[in-house]
């Protein structure tokens, strides 16, 4: 055990001390920060670049006085030569288009749009939009309705969806916000279980091709040895991680405090720069979302408790499965036709969870995938925040540890020939030569 504990302390500090991993903890916040500017900044500028100025050229007559400018479009009429507006049309800036309605347009549902550029796809979407509401509304004349009488009916619904508890009590369920987490958390475990699992492979081949390893092995067993880089650039990684959580949280911060200064200006900038997310709210909040009251309804303690256990589990098989293979191969490289068959497990789940898993949470396939080791740290943490019954939540668990040792076990197998091998291509096959091997 000492000298696991050794190789622990040897893997983790020779780590953090690195100038490449305190660069890479402090830069990866602030290439987020600077994302996040970006992508603010890049969303006002699009809105404000973005505005059409729309030539009509009304054949049919009477449509030009139903088309309404607004802060996205600026109509404007001419008589002028149709041809000379078109030759005019070429020498101006973008943005600027000539809509050709024709005198057929009731009948024949077709209109033309000449733009000085490629046409921009938010414009063609309001013409749209406003040339089917001017046909709509001329078939509700045609058929005897009154228009504004049609316009002014309400035809919203709040749906109270709720939850029945154990206790018989309802409770208001706010799906959405469960399928949000679940979607995040897919994402996070993802790409921290390859992530730091890549590390452990990367970590072991570059002391086999060094051949510091030979010096090593004189000392400690190749199990030692194994589990002490497992555990050790573990440490590494999660403290890495849980800073770039920290960092980034306090820097988008104090980054929108900076840049809406309060909410009376968030509200305005956000209403200029993202008027259809502002209504968006605006619509929820009428139909009695509370964001507040959604946040409550998740039980964020068995959320993180359960992410603890499932991400460390979850590192810990995988980082056996690629501590194997990095001790089979010689460069990365090489281990690509075996980290692929390793990540397949974890890749269904994470794709299953964008549609199955949120969708149908209990599930047989979501049920039977929480259970099953290799996709369980995905799957289980997918449903935990549609509520899951606590031995389901046991027994996935104890199967995680299960497999973990199952595959601690295989894989220091393969670790203690594989680690001294040397310019020989390893294959499944040889793997399997390598496992059965006695001691």
């Amino acid at each position: 055990m000492n000298k696991i504990l050794l190789i622990i302390n040897r893997e983790y500090f020779s780590r953090v001390k690195k100038k490449s991993f305190l660069l890479a903890t402090f830069l990866v916040p602030l290439f987020f920060i600077g994302m996040y500017f970006a992508v603010f900044y890049l969303t006002m500028k699009s809105f404000e670049d973005n505005h059409a100025i729309i030539h009509v050229v009304d054949q049919e007559g009477s449509i030009s006085e139903q088309l309404k400018s607004n802060k996205n479009i600026t109509y404007s009429f001419s008589k002028e030569d149709l041809q000379q507006q078109i030759e005019e049309l070429k020498q101006k800036e973008k943005n600027n288009n000539l809509l050709i309605i024709p005198a057929d347009f009731y009948t024949s549902r077709r209109i033309e749009l000449l733009s000085s550029g490629k046409p921009n796809m938010a414009t063609l979407g309001e013409v749209r939009t406003q040339l089917r509401d001017i046909i709509r509304n001329e078939q509700y004349r045609k058929m005897g309705f009154n228009v504004d009488s049609i316009r002014n009916i309400d035809d919203k619904i709040q749906i109270a969806a709720k939850e029945v508890t154990e206790t018989g009590d309802a409770k208001e369920s706010h799906t959405e916000v469960a399928m949000g987490i679940a979607m995040a958390l897919s994402f996070l475990i993802y790409l921290s279980l390859v992530l730091f699992g890549t590390q452990v492979m990367r970590g072991i081949i570059e002391e086999k091709t060094s051949r510091i390893v030979e010096v090593i092995i004189s000392s400690v067993k190749p199990f030692q040895l194994m589990m002490g880089k497992i555990i050790g650039i573990g440490m590494v990684g999660i403290t890495q991680f849980a800073l770039w959580i920290l960092l980034s949280f306090g820097l988008i911060t104090i980054a929108t405090s900076a840049l809406l200064g309060n909410k009376d200006t968030a509200q305005q900038a956000m209403e200029q720069s993202m008027p259809d997310m502002a209504n968006a709210q605006i619509e929820a909040s009428k139909s009695g979302f509370d964001i507040s009251a959604a946040l409550e309804s998740v039980n964020f303690p068995e959320l993180l408790i359960c992410f603890f256990i499932f991400f460390l589990g979850g590192y810990l098989l995988y980082s056996a499965l690629f501590a194997a293979v990095g001790s089979a191969v010689d460069n990365e490289t090489e281990a690509g036709q075996f980290t692929m068959p390793i990540t397949m497990p974890l890749l269904i789940p994470y794709v299953l969870s964008f549609g199955v898993l949120v969708n149908d949470p209990h599930g047989p396939i979501a049920t039977w995938l929480s259970f099953i080791p290799l996709t369980s740290p995905i799957a289980m943490l997918v449903r935990i925040p549609f509520g899951v019954p606590l031995w389901q939540i046991i027994v996935s668990a104890l199967l995680l540890i299960g497999g973990f040792i199952f595959t601690t076990w295989v894989a220091a197998r393969i670790y203690r020939v594989g680690i001294l091998m040397y310019g020989k291509k390893a294959s499944f096959k040889e793997l399997i030569k390598w496992f059965r091997r006695s001691a």
